[in-house]
């Protein structure tokens, strides 16, 4: 059973992934597999960008998306048609023959990875480059060319399963996609302890965070520049502090419900 594998915190976002499927299927007509794939306004796999924090510390997120060619998929119920097949190695196929153009597929997929072709009235999608695998190719061209190994292609024992350590995009709970992700970005709080007065760092701060949720906590020392960072932590609210002998106590309460926050310079008094 084949299953997509890909690596948020390894992608850069070179895209290439994105051109290889257009240099793939764009006036390219691979049918029974699929129709020939639009130059715009259509991305079999796209790679979603998502700047994250605040200067000084602003991160970038790149990630890779396509259809997730999931068993209990949300598209395949919506079709009245039966234009979806499954292949035996777990790949969904949305046949251009048997599409009627109704678009009722589009909008049911939350990940948003159909797309709806005007010129040729079909809706389309990723196909997982059936057409090579099914000719000695060994991965789809996305997989073939990502310079950082973030896309992969791998067999998964059986329907449902999920490799250690992965999860899936949001909406597709229950849906038991074959698309699993690694580093799916969180929110981080970043900031940098200052002594004002000496207008140096201060390295060895205890800092800590504390959950509004169910109180849970996480700590660290500022390293050699001052600098702390917790990442990769739930969306909530955050109770913030940092104690460094000789200096006054810091707190503050941080939300990163939406979005991830940098705090600064927090600057801490030396105790009189």
């Amino acid at each position: 059973m084949k299953a997509f594998t890909i690596d948020v915190s390894i992608c850069n976002g070179c895209r290439n992934c994105q051109i290889a499927c257009k240099d793939e299927h764009v006036d390219n007509d691979w049918r029974p597999y699929a129709a020939k794939e639009p130059e715009i306004g259509a991305f079999w796999i796209k790679v979603e960008e998502k700047t994250r924090g605040q200067v000084p510390w602003v991160r970038v997120a790149y990630t890779p998306v396509l259809c997730s060619h999931c068993t209990d998929a949300p598209c395949v119920a919506a079709c009245s048609y039966g234009a979806f097949e499954r292949r035996d190695d777990g790949f969904l196929i949305l046949s251009p023959e048997k599409c009627q153009g109704c678009g009722s597929c589009v909008p049911a997929c939350p990940s948003h990875a159909i797309y709806f072709n005007d010129e040729l009235n079909i809706a389309q999608k990723c196909t997982g480059c059936a057409h090579l695998l099914d000719n000695g190719w060994t991965e789809p061209r996305c997989v073939d060319v990502c310079p950082t190994s973030a896309l992969k292609l791998i067999d998964i024992p059986d329907e449902g399963a999920i490799p250690e350590g992965a999860e899936v995009l949001p909406g597709l709970e229950g849906a038991q996609p074959h698309a699993f992700y690694f580093n799916l970005p969180k929110r981080f709080i970043a900031g940098t302890a200052v002594d004002p007065d000496e207008r140096e760092v201060i390295i060895g701060a205890t800092v800590s965070i504390s959950s509004a949720r169910d109180g849970a906590v996480l700590e660290m020392k500022t390293d050699e520049f001052g600098d702390f960072k917790f990442d990769q932590i739930e969306p909530d609210v955050y109770a913030l502090s940092i104690v460094a002998p000789g200096f006054e106590a810091v707190s503050m309460e941080v939300d990163v419900t939406e979005i991830d926050r940098s705090v600064g310079d927090i600057f801490m008094s030396a105790v009189a």
